[in-house]
């Protein structure tokens, strides 16, 4: 998105949303420093100023880090010390975070600082909005931050390009640092007393991560509803497990959201219709069971959501100084816990959309469950039809069930032992995307199979929800007639989620979905 003054800006220092996030990092959307904010990060760095000069023992101002915090510092060396963090600190390894990563990373950074009780200058503020704006992207490694005292490695890479260290991507370019900045029109800071602090002592990889992904997690709860609404036309299951009465006597909000889901897209289906008073009395969970699974993911991520928006509006840094009441608490809001354990239950939350996503995508395969033919194959034998999506299913979710695994129950001492309990919640994170990614592909993959068993009910046509789901998909992909290489038909369809096409093809029919 170009001409950034045509568009809202978001107002740092001030209460930020999930879309606040997704606005600056996917979109580009402008930033600007709140100028209640700005009077309040004044009055904190004046604190910090004026504690320097009374030569007050400060954690991470006067004195060394962790096991070092015995170690005093001169205030003659002050700012070495603030440079020399970010440089030691730097020791991520991996493949570097996506763009969009980085510039959450960048905006909720400044929103802590900005909140003021860090004591940091409104330079470094606006220097890093400036990046954001600009478009100047530092190169932040995706691994070894054990979420403690905050994500020291990953914030110390976003933090170099501001005093002309490290590297940067620029209009597509990879450059230092400092040159990122200077053809951008920027200038680096020096930092000073516990500048360098400020910008390393924070939740930030971890929280941009998990907006982001909460975000995703959400939308693909609703293609989830519609894969699965698809497979209930194709596999002639019952909408009656979805009537209003029984998520009114077991009142789980999400439960209810789906069943409403499912109704509207099975609304007037002639397919549903033809096997009313069939002697079939009840259906496999898989199909039964939606509201209640695809209903408990969203309950679930609903409070990953809450969690994740208070911590974008959190200060995480340590110490804490308040100016009012000439105070500096050394504590432990960098302390990630809060945000690894909701990135593990959002890890488990969506492994299970993939989990019950995989069973029908077996149902509709096996012809002897389906009474569909073999593998949705048209001549099987010869043809192995849709065989080995199934296949590709069973890894990406028996890859999700390892992934699941709680990082959050882990802990590595750190420092020498004075940091002798970590969270790991940007492990969590981190799986927590590559599960939402293997879910996606499973979900395509249903809705690559529901769209072939729905033509073996020809001429009956599915309800006019489903239906407008269908032709979305026949759109990229036509019916298989016979073998043909699949991926491209699973990576068509991702495209179609992705980009909300097939969402918006199915609300325009059937009114907006939850």
């Amino acid at each position: 998105m170009q001409g950034n003054e045509a568009v809202e800006p978001v107002v740092v220092g001030k209460p930020l949303t999930i879309e606040d996030v997704v606005r600056v990092a996917r979109e580009y959307a402008p930033v600007q420093l709140d100028e209640d904010a700005r009077q309040r990060v004044r009055k904190s760095r004046r604190y910090v100023e004026q504690l320097l000069a009374e030569n007050r023992v400060v954690y991470g101002v006067t004195t060394g880090l962790g096991k070092l915090v015995n170690q005093r510092i001169s205030s003659e060396q002050t700012r070495t010390l603030q440079r020399n963090l970010l440089l030691s600190h730097a020791m991520g390894v991996g493949e570097p975070f996506p763009t969009e990563v980085v510039r959450a990373m960048m905006l909720l950074r400044a929103q802590s600082l900005a909140l003021g009780y860090s004591g940091v200058r409104e330079q470094v503020i606006d220097l890093l909005l400036e990046m954001l704006n600009r478009r100047v992207h530092p190169v932040v490694p995706s691994q070894g931050s054990v979420g403690a005292s905050g994500d020291l490695a990953p914030l110390a890479h976003m933090s170099l390009p501001l005093i002309g260290e490290g590297e940067a991507e620029y209009e597509g370019q990879l450059l230092k640092g400092g040159d990122a900045l200077r053809v951008a029109g920027l200038e680096p800071v020096e930092l000073e007393a516990k500048e360098g602090l400020a910008l390393i002592n924070g939740t930030q990889a971890m929280t941009a991560i998990g907006a982001l992904l909460v975000y995703d997690a959400l939308e693909l709860c609703t293609l989830a509803d519609i894969a699965g609404a698809m497979s209930l036309e194709a596999l002639k299951g019952s909408l009656r497990p979805f009537d209003p009465k029984v998520a009114r006597v077991r009142p789980h909000p999400g439960a209810a959201l789906v069943a409403d889901n499912i109704r509207k897209l099975g609304a007037n289906s002639p397919i549903h219709k033809s096997h009313e008073f069939c002697d079939k009395v009840q259906d496999a969970y898989s199909l039964r069971c939606i509201p209640q699974v695809h209903g408990a993911t969203r309950d679930a991520l609903g409070h990953v959501h809450e969690v994740i928006e208070r911590e974008i509006n959190s200060v995480t840094d340590n110490p804490l100084v308040f100016p009012d009441e000439d105070e500096v608490l050394s504590a432990g809001n960098f302390h990630g816990q809060p945000v690894a354990l909701a990135m593990d239950y959002a890890k488990i939350a969506i492994a299970e959309l993939a989990n019950i996503s995989e069973r029908r995508i077996e149902y509709m395969l096996d012809p002897d469950l389906s009474g569909l033919p073999a593998f949705l194959a048209k001549q099987s034998g010869l043809h192995s039809g849709l065989m080995l999506s199934q296949y590709t299913a069973a890894s990406l979710v028996s890859e999700n069930k390892v992934l699941a695994h709680p990082a959050s129950v882990d802990s590595i001492p750190t420092s020498a032992n004075q940091e002798d309990h970590v969270s790991m919640g940007a492990t969590a994170a981190r799986q927590a995307r590559m599960i939402l990614e293997n879910a996606r592909w499973v979900i395509a993959i249903e809705l690559v199979n529901a769209a072939q068993a729905l033509e073996f009910h020809k001429p009956l046509e599915p309800g006019p929800g489903v239906k407008a789901a269908l032709q979305a998909i026949r759109t990229v992909v036509p019916p298989l007639e016979a073998d043909r290489i699949l991926t491209p038909d699973v990576q068509a369809v991702r495209t179609l989620m992705l980009a909300g096409t097939l969402r918006r093809a199915v609300e325009a029919v059937v009114g907006p979905l939850h």
